[in-house]
């Protein structure tokens, strides 16, 4: 038969196909050339802040208990690298920080998703959602009321409002309650030795911190009230430095698959809370 153009084309294309067929067929060098979703070698670096937000994490030093180390391990597990952590930061706004100056590769922490953080780092799916909330000083409170229920005076609330310097809600607080003299303070003991001797009138954070308060200390029903916002929603979510869209893509992946989309629930929360201040 002679030999033509279209049965050299012929030819050539079905050497191309069982090239492309051997190479697909063999692992290792499928393993080898796939693209890696962490830039920082055979560990994944998590930026989590040094204090303690149980059942979330325990402080610095203090064991790997809790719903985010459960989380980092986990992604670091799929991933097949070790899980690295950064202890360093004492808010939540510094561990933003880390992750966007490429100082770590993701940040795991009750982290809550705002505008303002997203707009230096990539959020993840969240998987957690809490209502928000605030806890106000009762005699403080039926002062500025003057008789009318808490709910009608809430939005045009103008007292002292209590928030933690370097959280979501230090964001959150000018736009909710733009009437409020907003008092940062740097730690969530402070603001609530501040609801008990009443120097402030209400403060502001998610419903489950709230709740936690009262299971902790029963006490504080005689001096403060609990008021949750049912418009508004705390979502909690991973964040991943925004130069690696390949690991924000598999942290999403990995909440879907290997933790079948759950999103938790305040109520799951403390539930959780309650059986570990149990052990």
């Amino acid at each position: 038969m002679p030999v033509t153009r279209r049965t050299l084309l012929a030819a050539g294309s079905a050497g191309l196909l069982i090239s492309q067929a051997r190479a697909a067929s063999t692992p290792g060098q499928q393993a080898e050339n796939a693209p890696n979703p962490i830039a920082s070698g055979n560990a994944l670096r998590i930026a989590m802040p040094a204090f303690a937000s149980n059942p979330f994490f325990p402080a610095d030093g203090s064991g790997d208990n809790g719903i985010d180390m459960e989380l980092a391990h986990g992604i670091a597990a799929a991933l097949g690298v070790e899980p690295v952590f950064d202890r360093s930061a004492a808010t939540f706004d510094d561990i933003v920080k880390q992750v966007s100056s490429g100082q770590a590769d993701m940040a795991i922490g009750k982290l809550s998703r705002t505008l303002q953080r997203g707009r230096s780092i990539v959020y993840s799916r969240p998987y957690a959602m809490l209502r928000q909330g605030l806890i106000a000083n009762r005699l403080n409170l039926a002062r500025i009321a003057q008789g009318k229920p808490p709910e009608q005076i809430v939005r045009d609330f103008s007292g002292d409002l209590g928030v933690i310097e370097g959280s979501s809600f230090a964001t959150y607080a000018a736009t909710t309650f733009p009437h409020a003299q907003i008092r940062r303070l740097a730690s969530w003991d402070l603001i609530i030795d501040a609801i008990r001797n009443g120097t402030i009138d209400m403060a502001y954070r998610d419903d489950f911190e709230i709740k936690k308060l009262m299971v902790d200390d029963p006490s504080m029903t005689v001096v403060a009230r609990s008021i949750t916002l049912t418009d508004k929603v705390d979502t909690i979510a991973i964040g991943v430095r925004p130069d690696n869209p390949h690991l924000a893509a598999f942290v999403d992946l990995y909440l879907d698959l290997a933790r079948g989309q759950q999103v938790l629930n305040t109520d799951e929360i403390i539930a959780r809370y309650r059986q570990g201040s149990k052990a």
